[in-house]
């Protein structure tokens, strides 16, 4: 009886190294992460190397915990710097940032893994911004464009990875939402008309 051979998991290694080459740091992280969820392990935060030393009750030495507010982090707890860094350019988008940024960048005590119509609106007033006609729509408009996905709770909803993909990778500059129609072939076609000739 023949046993199945063993699977090399230094060329898995290398494989995802070799992936990740080229990205930096954030970006390695968040797809790493998806990578977890897409096969099904538990997203763990994973702690920190500090040479700092420890204060009484705090944690290891040379380990900074996940939670600690030492911890070197990209976070904004800002919602108006964010939705300025980020710069959605229509309601969609401006929905889908804001999700984003409760689920990962607000502060622990205002973190939510979805938002509502209520979360919308108030966004905009710290933000500056004009608020929404009609919020609950714009929720469903974002969900029906593949940026959101419903929540447990009524009229909630959750950022899902193309949406986190949107924020954190192609926002600010959305050159992948302009489509732009390809004129020049239309041009051609008109001008390739035959000529008769006159008699």
């Amino acid at each position: 009886m023949t046993s199945k051979p063993a699977l090399d998991d230094l060329e898995a290694v290398r494989t995802i190294v070799n992936a990740l080459q080229g990205f930096d740091p954030n970006d390695q992280e968040r797809v790493l992460r998806w990578a977890r969820e897409k096969i099904g392990l538990s997203v763990q935060a994973v702690p920190v190397i500090s040479p700092a030393t420890p204060t009484k009750g705090g944690p290891s030495p040379g380990v900074v915990s996940a939670s600690s507010p030492d911890r070197p982090t990209s976070h904004m707890s800002d919602i108006k710097a964010f939705l300025t860094l980020k710069e959605p350019k229509s309601d969609l988008q401006f929905a889908a940032v804001v999700t984003y940024f409760y689920k990962f960048e607000a502060p622990e005590s205002e973190r939510k893994t979805s938002v509502t119509a209520d979360d919308l609106q108030e966004a905009c007033r710290k933000a500056g911004r004009q608020r929404l006609t009609k919020p609950g729509q714009t929720l469903i408009n974002a969900h029906a464009q593949g940026y959101l996905d419903k929540a447990g709770e009524r009229g909630a909803y959750s950022i899902n990875t193309v949406g986190e993909n949107l924020v954190a990778m192609t926002l600010p500059g959305g050159k992948a939402t302009n489509r732009t129609k390809p004129k020049a072939r239309s041009a051609k076609k008109t001008s390739r008309r035959p000529k008769k000739g006159s008699r």
